[in-house]
């Protein structure tokens, strides 16, 4: 059988049984064999490979993109003929390729004496992905006199890639699609049990919302063929919950634009609102496909005569509408004069959706094209020793004279790069950033290595700290979705530079720890910033971002991020945490009195967290930074004193130390490189030359929250609401109750796991059942399913005798040597000892039983995430603490409060104690420091 043979089966197979089009091609070796057939002007199969070859082949550094630019080139130049493709066609195709061996090849032509080296300069001027290799072959050129490279460098340096480009369009008329209403997870654009589907575009787009859904989008466009279909959260925020390109990806496919003939199924430009706006990480990837997001603002607070805010019998503020955007509304998009309208009639000010970067994003078709080209001006200009010409819309760069600078403020400055102004920067400002750590998971890191192929990009920028691949999402089952797709995913990364959950080597056992407990420990500086492909990029060490797949192959390959410096809230705490209390519990109620200290309002929302929780070490803490993913906050930044920084560093070293002890560090040493910055930045904190970072006592936030420790008197739960009569109030995060509202009530399933909990929530189980059975045997009466985050507490429980305890009360132990191959459906009423992993938060692999009642520890309570509905019940996902779970299932039932008081008794819970003090410093005018 042939490679061809092989690919026309896989066509019949797709086509009869999913209803889709032939995949796209990344494969040499079938893309070899297609080229032959063209070549072979009598075989039967030529007319299909040509359109193959043409319309059908992935672009970038795929090793098909090699087999392809190579086969252009000798036609460019006349080795090669082919009737359908002249010399003229196949420049046309190699400037869609977007870079890598199309550039280099472009470069072969333009820099030769061919009669088509003119043409193919012509060509290069449009494109923009050029990396450092290319770059010193145009400098060498430009230096040994030839005449297109100067040609090319002066273009280069006006940036006419981009000033030639059409501008945004002034109107643009939409067509309005209710997606869901209240907020819409990215769940509901792109499921986590479709997430092995990701980098088949066409068959991941069939899982969006919903077929009937996907029919309606496309009967709107055949209806209003001028508009584009605008996707929608009534009453909500589009695109909460996890950073997912496949999210935008599948909105583009349905509702965007095709970025080229001759790449198949990737669009780009879609526009999508929300009542409520946007979330932060989705507006990130938004911007990524250079699409337009809107803050619709069309249901706003009621008001009194007096003005004030009219109030529901349960507290929350009524709202009422203030203009429709029922689905098939026709409006128009004023990109001059950043408005919304319906004919004549002005709705809404969007000018937050139309900054001049956000405008550059949509004229370039996307975020990467304008980073890759300022890199490439910059270069340009250096080269022929000119001064660029200002054609990017400038960083908004505010400074304020005599204000202090918050703590995100802070790491932004210090990390900064190509900053004009010598004064220290504010929130508001647009910043390029150098990012330390980068992080990659599985279910996202497929469609990652696409991008990084898509920007032609082959190895990790040497200014990165460090970087890992997690294998965490596919830890639960070992199926053939994660068989096929895990282990390609891992001998990708390892090669460009990333340290790899699973060696492709098979040289250290495979290690699928959850990625943000990982990041965590190899994050060893508290200025650090962190960008990782997750919306639980939460690190209690410096700040970090939860980004789309896309976001993380730009930092992977350039080092840098761009954004603006956001504000922050700053958190502290007063009064004491009650004995019988999880620190989980301290956690929910943040976000209760927050709601509550301002009417309802999420202060939260977009905006840095920067919470004093000094005196907990990183693990602990993470549990609170962790959490602000749900809090809608776009990161958190934890305060620490000096001494337990310094502990926690010590911590970091030591985890990742077993990394390297276990084989994992890499040819660049990056796991040594980043045990001897934490030894640099120890050193600068017990000298005083850096302590902890820190705030200044007048710096500016746009709201402060004291959270009472002393009201807080039983444990928390965080309630989907699944039974609302406003289906907007569901699923937010935002209902938080106390335990005993619930008590009695039946509990089908538990699960102590996911990133929310640390080595000290297993030694609490141990400390549980050690309490329990010395008032006789214990029976489960609900499932209780246990997945430790990391290997290394697996291992430290064991050495400590904990882990043998788990293992007696357990119906189910993990093996590594033989892991499961299919999901489980059913549970018994026994604790189950899990692999280390996402498992049931995920919702990829495993879940409950449609229709439970879940009690968990873990971030998610989506509809159909942890659990499905049934026929006859929705199933719903209650979020509390370790202790609240372990009881339940004991019980099968919540507890109440003198139950959960008797069973923790003596137990030495996750207890916090505030600092003593604020720990905000005197502010000093100085210089910004920055790279």
């Amino acid at each position: 059988m042939s490679y061809y043979s092989d690919y026309l089966e896989e066509i019949e197979v797709r086509k009869k049984d999913l209803g889709l089009n032939p995949k796209p091609i990344d494969s040499a070796e079938l893309l070899s064999e297609i080229i032959a057939q063209i070549k072979d002007v009598g075989n039967e199969h030529r007319e299909a490979s040509l359109n193959f070859f043409i319309y059908n082949t992935l672009p970038g550094t795929t090793p098909a993109a090699v087999v392809k630019a190579a086969f252009l080139k000798d036609i460019v130049l006349g080795k090669e003929k082919v009737a359908e493709i002249s010399p003229e066609f196949a420049l046309e195709q190699l400037s869609h390729m977007k870079g890598g061996p199309s550039v280099e090849v472009l470069l072969d032509i333009a820099l030769s004496d061919d009669a088509q080296a003119a043409a193919a300069g012509e060509v290069l001027k449009s494109q923009v992905f050029l990396y450092d290799a290319d770059y010193v072959r145009l400098a060498d050129a430009f230096k040994a006199g030839n005449a297109i490279a100067k040609e090319l460098l002066e273009s280069y340096s006006k940036a006419e890639f981009f000033t030639k480009l059409d501008d945004i369009p002034e109107k643009i008329d939409v067509v309005t699609y209710i997606a869901a209403e209240g907020d819409i997870s990215t769940d509901l654009l792109s499921p986590g049990n479709q997430s092995h589907s990701r980098a088949d575009r066409e068959l991941h787009g069939k899982c969006m919302i919903s077929p009937e859904a996907q029919q309606e989008i496309v009967e709107l466009g055949k209806k209003h063929p001028d508009a584009k279909v605008m996707l929608i959260a009534e009453k909500g925020t589009m695109g909460v919950g996890s950073s997912r390109m496949s999210g935008v990806n599948n909105v583009a496919l349905w509702a965007g634009e095709p970025t080229s003939p001759y790449i198949p199924f990737i669009n780009n430009r879609p526009v999508v609102a929300g009542t409520n706006g946007i979330a932060p990480i989705f507006l990130t990837t938004v911007g990524v496909t250079g699409g337009i997001g809107l803050d619709l603002k069309n249901w706003v607070k009621k008001t009194d005569a007096n003005g004030d805010v009219v109030r529901d019998e349960n507290g929350d503020p009524v709202l009422e509408e203030a203009y429709s955007v029922a689905t098939g509304t026709v409006l128009t998009i004023d990109t001059k004069a950043k408005k919304l309208y319906n004919g004549d009639q002005e709705l809404v000010d969007v000018a937050d959706a139309f900054t001049p970067q956000k405008v550059e994003f949509m004229k370039a078709g996307g975020s990467y094209a304008v980073t890759f080209g300022k890199k490439l001006q910059t270069f340009a200009a250096e080269t022929l020793g000119v001064e660029a010409p200002a054609v990017y819309a400038p960083s908004k760069e505010i400074s304020i004279e005599g204000q202090g600078l918050t703590a995100v403020e802070k790491i932004f400055n210090r990390n900064a790069v190509g900053v004009a102004s010598s004064t220290p920067l504010h929130a508001g400002s647009d910043v390029r950033v150098k990012v330390n750590i980068v992080g990659s998971q599985d279910t996202t890191g497929p469609m990652t290595c696409q991008e990084l192929e898509a920007m032609a990009a082959s190895t990790i920028s040497t200014s990165v700290d460090g970087a890992f691949q997690s294998g965490c999402h596919t830890a639960s089952v070992w199926d053939n979705k994660a068989k096929a797709n895990t282990p390609k995913l891992m001998a990708f990364m390892n090669a460009f530079g990333v340290i790899t959950a699973r060696d492709p080597k098979h040289v250290y056992h495979s290690m699928t720890d959850v990625i943000h407990k990982v990041l965590n420990d190899i994050t060893v500086d508290d200025r650090a910033i962190i960008i990782g492909g997750d919306s639980h990029t939460r690190m209690s060490k410096g700040v970090a971002f939860g980004a789309d797949s896309g976001t993380v192959a730009i930092a992977l390959a350039t080092g840098e991020s761009a954004m603006p410096i956001p504000e922050s809230v700053k958190v502290t705490f007063k009064g004491k945490m009650q004995p019988h209390m999880d620190f989980r519990d301290i956690v929910h109620a943040t976000q209760a009195q927050m709601l509550k200290t301002f009417g309802g309002e999420n202060v939260f929302q977009g905006r840095v967290i920067e919470v004093q929780i000094g005196t907990l070490l990183a693990d602990q803490a993470f549990t609170f930074t962790d959490w602000t993913a749900e809090m809608k906050a776009k990161a958190s930044i934890c305060i620490s004193t000096d001494d337990t920084l310094i502990q926690s560093l010590e911590l970091a070293k030591s985890r990742i130390q077993i990394m390297i002890d276990k084989g994992m560090d890499n040819e660049a040493r990056m796991l040594q490189g980043l045990i001897d910055l934490a030894d640099k930045r120890i050193a600068e904190v017990k000298s005083g030359e850096a302590p902890a970072l820190a705030p200044d006592d007048n710096a500016k936030y746009y709201a402060e929250l004291v959270v009472d420790l002393d009201v807080i008197n039983e444990p928390m739960i965080a309630d989907p609401d699944v039974n609302n009569e406003d289906v907007s109030k569901r699923y937010t995060h935002d209902v938080i109750r106390p335990a005993s509202y619930y008590n009695g009530r039946k509990v089908d399933l538990g699960f102590v796991g996911s990133c929310m909990v640390h080595k000290g929530d297993m030694q609490i189980i141990a400390a549980m059942l050690r309490n329990l059975e010395k008032k006789g045997p214990i029976t489960f009466k609900a499932p209780l399913v246990v997945a430790p985050p990391t290997y290394n507490i697996v291992d430290e429980l064991k050495a400590e005798g904990d882990w043998e305890l788990l293992e007696k009360f357990a119906g189910f132990e993990f093996s590594d040597e033989n892991p499961k191959e299919a999901a489980r459906t059913k549970y018994e009423n026994i604790m189950y000892l899990e692999r280390p992993g996402c498992n049931l938060c995920m919702g990829n692999q495993e879940k409950a039983e449609p229709g439970d009642t879940v009690l968990a520890t873990s971030t998610r309570l989506f509809q159909g995430r942890v659990v499905e509905d049934a026929a006859g019940k929705k199933g719903e996902s209650l979020l509390g603490s370790t202790p609240m779970v372990v009881l339940s299932c004991i019980l099968g039932r919540f507890p109440t409060l003198e139950e959960y008081k008797e069973a923790v008794e003596g137990i030495d819970l996750t207890t916090f104690a505030p600092p003593s003090e604020d720990l905000s410093v005197a502010h000093t005018a100085i210089p910004a420091v920055r790279i």
